[in-house]
């Protein structure tokens, strides 16, 4: 097995996204992790960043999706079970963190029952009925189809999705 320091982030490639399907099949059947489409993810390959071993093979995987104009959203992070505790979740987040300022995101979402993990980089957990945007952003962010979204805006029609997950925020 590779060592940690040979772990390197970069953009996700079209190539990956088989392996990233084999690292997520365990997740999604613990449901830690809802299962996505092939077609969803080989659309969402310009979001997501991927962390690789020194033969380049997919170790683990995040996304930072943004939702509106400073607000975006860590989605689909996930790590190998051989590397777990290894620092590759930690390198993936703080890479997706600074993706989300070079997007100019000032804040950001994130569902999961990680709730150690995402503390340990700032993130505090965001109560029902808290009020995350203004109004007329509230408003607006309605309108959208996507269910991370959905699951933002802590709506009824996610609610089955998200047992169990805890909605967590950080002002970057």
């Amino acid at each position: 097995m590779s060592s940690a320091s040979e772990i390197r982030i970069r953009g996700a490639r079209t190539r990956d996204v088989p392996q990233m399907v084999a690292l997520m099949e365990p997740l999604v059947a613990r449901r830690i992790l809802l299962g996505k489409d092939l077609v969803d993810l080989y659309a969402a390959v310009p979001e997501f960043l991927v962390a690789t071993d020194a033969s380049d093979a997919v170790i683990g995987y995040g996304a930072v999706h943004v939702m509106w104009e400073q607000l975006g959203e860590v989605r689909t992070l996930g790590v190998s079970d051989e590397w777990l505790g290894r620092g590759v979740g930690h390198l993936l987040l703080e890479a997706l963190e600074r993706r989300a300022v070079e997007l100019g995101l000032e804040q950001l979402f994130c569902l999961t029952f990680e709730t150690r993990f995402f503390e340990a980089h700032g993130f505090a957990e965001v109560g029902e009925n808290a009020e995350l945007v203004a109004a007329d952003v509230y408003a607006e962010l309605l309108r959208s189809n996507d269910e991370g979204v959905a699951e933002f805006l802590d709506l009824a029609r996610v609610k089955p999705n998200t047992l169990g997950n805890t909605r967590m925020l950080k002002h970057l």
